[in-house]
């Protein structure tokens, strides 16, 4: 069956486009097989990726959140200018803060200087598989002198910005949420199995300690703001209240204390993966091979149609 357009009196068939591509099967398996090794070669040069992954669950409230509750109507106003949550959503929101720090620019900046992760995160080329040292590109960086000598034109330094590994920093870098079961899943990509896995480690470690510190310090000033209306008001009455919102404020600050795992408790820690988590070396070979099919089927169209308008002129 064919398909036929008339163009001055000329007939175009697809079967003979068909019947042409065909004739030049020994062209295609060429082209395919060119594009098969190119692609084979271009995915031995990509490194090994590794993905070190912790399921995350958020830490439970720690009591007093009924009480808190029942002094809402009446005095949430007093416990809000005092930067006290009365609403019962508090953990909810500090989880979602959490996420949205652990995302930031400024938390994952500072990680990398607290760190000193620069050289594994921008300059990193391989790893030795028996002591798991990691090696780096000598055009990037002089681990001997723990210089950096890559050569970069303006403003770019020597040694990359904080801005710079930040943009690298956040591409390997992932936290997820599974909405059914409320956990999250936080994970790292590097050419290190045993780094990636570091890695996960310490962002766990920081981020429940920003959390932390963060609450130490908005519980300090409650409780200062508090200790000062309690010498003003005579009330009996609002004095207990008062009493009764410091005393929720010691538990937050007892409870941040003595808890590590503050808004994030590990579920299952990462390991250090033994598989490669990308390149898909197996896939990039084959789309090589469909890509130079593909490539030499177009000239032939082309070639095909310039050959018929010729016949025709």
């Amino acid at each position: 069956m064919s398909f036929k357009v008339n163009d001055n009196g000329d007939s175009f068939f697809l079967d003979e486009l068909f019947k042409y591509i065909l004739s030049k099967w020994l062209f295609l398996f060429i082209s395919s097989g060119i594009g098969f090794a190119f692609a084979v070669y271009f995915s031995l040069q990509l490194p090994n990726i590794y993905k070190a992954e912790a399921l995350l669950a958020p830490s439970g409230t720690e009591g007093g959140s009924s009480e808190l509750a029942s002094l809402s109507g009446q005095f949430g106003g007093l416990a809000s200018m005092a930067g006290i949550n009365l609403d019962g959503s508090n953990q909810l929101d500090k989880t979602e803060l959490a996420v949205a720090v652990l995302q930031s620019r400024r938390f994952l900046s500072e990680f990398i200087e607290k760190r000193d992760i620069l050289p594994d995160l921008m300059a990193a080329e391989s790893w030795n598989l028996s002591t798991g040292q990691v090696f780096y590109n000598p055009l990037l960086y002089d681990a001997q002198t723990k210089e950096w000598i890559r050569v970069v034109g303006k403003p770019l330094l020597p040694k990359p910005s904080i801005q710079e590994a930040y943009e690298v920093f956040k591409s390997i870098v992932s936290i997820k949420e599974n909405t059914d079961i409320g956990t999250f899943s936080l994970s790292v990509e590097h050419l290190s199995p045993s780094v990636a896995k570091q890695w996960v480690d310490w962002l766990v470690e920081d981020i429940n300690e920003k959390i932390k510190q963060r609450d130490l310090l908005e519980a300090k000033k409650s409780t200062d703001y508090l200790s000062e209306q309690l010498e003003l008001v005579q009330v009996s009455e609002m004095k207990n209240v008062l009493y009764r919102l410091i005393e929720e404020q010691a538990k937050t600050i007892m409870f941040a204390r003595v808890r590590d795992e503050y808004v994030f408790q590990t579920i299952d820690p990462a390991l250090i993966p033994e598989r490669k988590f990308k390149p898909k070396r197996a896939l990039i070979c084959v789309l090589g091979a469909l890509l130079g099919g593909v490539l030499v089927i177009i000239l032939l169209i082309v070639r095909f149609n310039i050959k018929g308008t010729s016949k025709r002129s």
